[in-house]
């Protein structure tokens, strides 16, 4: 099968979140599965400098984009160990910026022209390139315009008849809403800015386009796909979402075990496996104390929380649970991440109080995140809601217990130590429900009780834990199922010549 992915951000070329690990990580699993992938990301500043060798495939374009014409240059380079082809839209006038989307807290302003851009040129460098792919696989707002494009203005046109599309959500929160008079933009006809189609609240939504208009939908966790069709997570399209309910597919993301592996991880002060953990936690515990000057103390439980410091991920139940705390209850805290600035300055309000059990970091580290993952003991991931996560599965795989609210893929990845769970060696952390800090107060009491006073649970906790399977293989054996049943349904909904 030949598969063509459309992605605005990709590791290692370009990344501000998880959008990025999976279009890293995908494509290179679905062609160890036998399938011939390429894939197109825009030409950033931050991808040429990324240290992957770039070069001119030859192709230039003239892309339409409103009244204008503008040009375009096609690059290339490969994924790192793979010979996945990533295509790069080289135009330095929307991409030669500092930052991939704003900048100092603001959206740029013409992003809107910038990936209206960005997916008509994926489409003629698909004929330019004579790629002929079976499926065309595209990812959030700022690809939204692809199916509609296929399903409108190209429609019925070789070689973009014998294109399936596929859409994946992954976050339903940022949507790519724009006035309504970039309609003009975009190149389509103004009769598709519509209720059903492209207008929401009066807004031009690109997210909504592709919702609408793509063969086939997805998202990053099945019990995700379920939550965005209510009113209290559909961020205002589950209406939409409704009604294109059979074509909406969740598929769990997986991790990149080469990268997230305690066995291997060279961030590690010492490597472990599930079969020396003990040993090998203890000493990561102990060297991350003593580098965040925290006393070094095998029989404190060590709290770790990495990832950004927003309602969203539950800053607003971690910080008062962290007052009640910290002057009462013999735990020490080690926290990275960046944020609100409210949070930002409580937790270093809190820091100077407490220095000696509370350790933050108001920066992004990738070797402190991993050593957080293998030297903590619990893991705190209370979201409001998460459309898959990948912390608590990194937790998971390092020994570290995580707890969590019971949301979108935490749900789905982390089981509960109820007695049932736990007789039945399922269990691999704790999980609440209500979105409050007495419900995550709850949950870590359940948690440190069990890690003081029943040491072969705990154990048996980390052990199922780190035994879980969360790689990509077989998360790209569903989308491998999913492309062919969207491809046999868009041909048998193709009216006979």
């Amino acid at each position: 099968m030949k598969i063509c992915f459309a992605c605005s951000e990709v590791v290692p070329l370009a990344k501000t979140g998880g959008l990025a690990d999976v279009c890293g990580s995908l494509p290179i699993e679905l062609q160890k599965l036998g399938h011939q992938v390429s894939l197109f990301l825009p030409a950033y500043r931050a991808a040429k400098q990324a240290g992957l060798k770039l070069k001119s495939t030859g192709l230039t374009l003239e892309i339409p984009v409103g009244p204008k014409l503008v040009p375009a240059e096609i690059l290339v380079t490969t994924l790192p160990d793979s010979e996945v082809n990533v295509y790069l839209v080289d135009q330095p006038h929307y991409y030669d910026r500092a930052q991939l989307y704003g900048e100092s807290g603001r959206d740029y302003s013409d992003n809107c022209e910038r990936f209206v851009f960005f997916c008509r040129a994926v489409l003629e460098a698909i004929r330019g390139l004579r790629l002929e792919p079976e499926v065309l696989h595209a990812h959030d707002w700022q690809t939204g315009l692809l199916p509609t494009y296929l399903k409108t203005e190209y429609a019925g046109t070789p070689p973009y008849d014998q294109i399936t599309s596929v859409f994946t959500i992954h976050n339903l929160a940022y949507q790519g809403r724009f006035w309504h008079w970039d309609m003009l933009l975009t190149g389509l006809d103004w009769k598709h800015f519509n209720w059903r189609e492209l207008e929401f609240y009066g807004q031009l939504n690109l997210l909504k386009a592709g919702i609408v208009f793509a063969d086939a939908l997805t998202t990053v966790s099945p019990t995700y796909a379920r939550e965005i069709q209510t009113a209290e997570q559909g961020c205002g399209l589950e209406g939409v979402l409704l009604q294109r309910s059979d074509a909406l597919t969740g598929i769990l993301n997986g991790i990149d075990s080469t990268i997230w592996n305690p066995a291997t991880d060279r961030a590690l002060p010492r490597t472990y496996s599930v079969r020396n953990w003990k040993e090998g936690k203890a000493a990561c515990k102990a060297a991350l104390q003593q580098q965040s000057g925290l006393e070094v103390r095998a029989d404190l439980p060590l709290i770790g929380a990495v990832g950004r410091l927003v309602s969203q991920k539950g800053w607003s139940l971690i910080l008062p649970v962290m007052q009640q705390w910290l002057p009462t209850i013999d735990a020490q805290w080690v926290i990275l991440g960046t944020g609100e600035p409210e949070f930002e300055q409580q937790l270093a309000q809190l820091q100077k109080r407490y220095p000696g059990k509370l350790a933050v970091n108001l920066k992004f580290a990738d070797d402190l995140a991993h050593q957080i993952e293998a030297g903590s003991d619990i893991f705190l991931m209370p979201s409001q809601y998460e459309p898959c996560g990948l912390n608590q599965m990194y937790s998971m795989v390092y020994g570290s217990v995580p707890i969590v609210r019971s949301t979108g893929g935490l749900f789905d990845t982390v089981v509960d130590a109820t007695p049932y769970n736990l007789e039945r060696k399922l269990a691999t952390g704790f999980s609440f429900g209500p979105f409050l800090s007495e419900s995550l107060e709850q949950s870590l009491a359940r948690a440190v009780c069990c890690y003081h006073s029943q040491p072969r649970v705990w154990s048996q906790l980390v052990e199922t834990g780190m035994s879980a399977n969360w790689s990509w293989a077989e998360s790209a054996r569903k989308y491998e199922q999913l492309y062919e049943r969207a491809i046999c349904l868009r041909l048998s909904r193709t009216p006979c010549q």
